[in-house]
């Protein structure tokens, strides 16, 4: 089974795309698109909304930060990483699962690529300061949930 989505500007023009479709392949509309993959979709007069609210949510419960305070921006322009090799490691599984959690939202969230990249090479062995830099991400989502595409 494959998802897929369209749309058009013209009803008619829809309709007839879903007959051509439905003699081919076996499938069923869904009417109006408000949820895709995880993506959360919302259609104005003005346009379409691409977010991950719901997900954002989800996150920060996961990584028990639902109660962190939320900050202005993705990553400290003083954050100098590199491998640490001084400090403490951190648990390889959670700091995965946080970089896999926050790779995800970077289909509606393009502001937190260069964050979630740059903290994504320290995986294979993650210290404290890694850690640390990276629970910044989640506490800056918190902070601005409604940015969109």
């Amino acid at each position: 089974m494959d998802d897929i989505i369209f749309g058009a500007t013209n009803e008619a023009m829809c309709k007839e795309f879903a007959e051509m479709m439905e003699n081919e392949f076996e499938m069923s509309m869904m009417g109006e698109l408000n949820f895709f993959l995880g993506l959360q979709i919302k259609q104005t007069p003005t346009g379409t909304m691409i977010h991950q609210q719901k997900y954002i949510k989800e996150l920060l419960k996961k990584f028990n930060m639902d109660s962190s305070k939320s900050i202005d921006s993705p990553i400290a322009t003083a954050s100098k990483l590199d491998l640490d090799e001084e400090r403490k490691s951190v648990e390889q599984k959670l700091y995965r699962g946080m970089i896999e959690s926050l790779l995800y939202l970077t289909a509606s969230r393009p502001n937190i690529v260069f964050s979630v990249g740059l903290c994504a090479r320290f995986q294979e062995n993650p210290k404290e300061s890694h850690l640390k830099v990276v629970k910044r991400i989640p506490s800056y989502l918190k902070g601005t949930p409604d940015l969109c595409l």
